[in-house]
């Protein structure tokens, strides 16, 4: 038997798991977070169907369809039963049209249990972009600032590794929150994907007191923060965080460079990424940056950037901040962790006792 479920009660099942049957370019660009792709038409096969759809007509297209399909339909319950062992299937494509109930039939055909998401994956991303408009922070924010290279993103990830709540918009958005913030190994990702990872991390993180979150700007590669969040982070609890200068050039260049094997191509990103900023650079600066990305010294080139243009601006954003911030020095990312966790689980004992903070 095939039942359609609206988004809410979906989120609400943890029984189910959620399987995506758009094509795998659909997929790639936006889906549910923890969705798998069994796809009913690769890309090319999809755009076949579209093409015939819009120059024979609906009926042609169906036909087309089901020549494409008919083949695939046993190795499709494969894979859906092993996308969804210990659970039930939850199928749903663009916005719960004919792929998604295709599926869903060969399902029931085969006596397996279906579920089928009323108004697909149109419908999900409304439900989250709805959420998201009004959605109510009951936590405060634990705001860490700090120049480039002190380490903050290492900190959340370690906190958030040992238990304790973090929002990771850097790592939500694909994006290390700078000119060179798709170097390395990371992927963008686009304004659908970044409002689900937050969407689901909030909902997680609801009944908690405090969380964790890097001081970022309004935009984060491609994506932008709520408004909402921004409020809390200006309203929430700063801490700056401290690193020596050497300490950071070394972080810098372990975070950007690490992985990298193709010495062209990285001598590439780099001229690239410091062509988007060049503009706000004096000319000396320019040449010199100019030469040492020709001679690949990649050490001078962070040292003439932070020097340069990062800590100026992040210097004058942090005055803001200065008087009210608790400070941490982060050469000892342990022991910035531990600090951390500590300023943590004071604040949570202040709440439980109801004295304020």
């Amino acid at each position: 038997m095939i039942r359609e479920i609206s988004v809410e009660e979906a989120l609400n099942n943890p029984r189910l798991r959620w399987v995506d049957v758009r094509s795998p370019g659909e997929f790639a660009e936006a889906t549910v977070p923890w969705a798998v792709n069994v796809p009913l038409f690769d890309d090319e096969e999809r755009a076949r169907v579209g093409t015939c759809y819009k120059q024979q007509g609906r009926e042609k297209a169906i036909q087309l369809g089901v020549r494409i399909v008919s083949p695939k339909i046993p190795s499709l319950l494969e894979q859906v039963e092993e996308a969804t062992q210990g659970g039930e299937p939850l199928i749903f494509c663009w916005r719960g049209g004919m792929r998604s109930k295709a599926v869903a039939t060969f399902l029931d055909l085969a006596d397996r249990p279906v579920y089928r998401l009323a108004g697909g994956y149109r419908a999900y991303r409304q439900y989250v972009v709805s959420r998201l408009e009004s959605y109510d922070l009951r936590a405060r924010l634990i705001v860490l600032h700090g120049l480039t290279g002190v380490g903050k993103t290492d900190i959340l990830k370690r906190l958030s590794r040992e238990g304790v709540p973090v929002l990771d918009l850097e790592e939500m958005a694909g994006h290390r929150g700078s000119a060179f913030g798709t170097l390395g190994e990371i992927r963008p990702r686009n304004q659908k994907m970044f409002d689900s990872l937050l969407f689901h991390t909030l909902e997680r993180f609801k009944d908690e007191p405090y969380l964790f979150m890097e001081a970022e700007s309004k935009r984060i590669g491609r994506v932008l923060m709520p408004d909402f969040l921004e409020e809390a982070k200006t309203a929430g609890i700063p801490v700056i965080v401290e690193a020596s200068f050497d300490v950071r050039v070394s972080r810098i260049l372990e975070t950007y460079l690490r992985g990298e094997t193709d010495p062209d191509r990285l001598q590439q990103q780099v001229a690239g990424a410091v062509s988007r900023i060049e503009r706000r650079l004096p000319p000396d600066v320019r040449k010199e940056l100019a030469l040492r990305i020709g001679e690949r010294d990649w050490r001078r080139v962070v040292e003439i950037l932070l020097e340069k243009y990062y800590d100026p601006r992040y210097l004058y954003s942090q005055e803001k901040v200065e008087g009210e911030a608790i400070h941490l020095n982060a050469d000892d990312l342990e022991a910035a962790v531990e600090a951390c966790k500590e300023i943590w689980n004071r604040l949570r004992r202040r709440t439980a006792t109801d004295i304020p903070v």
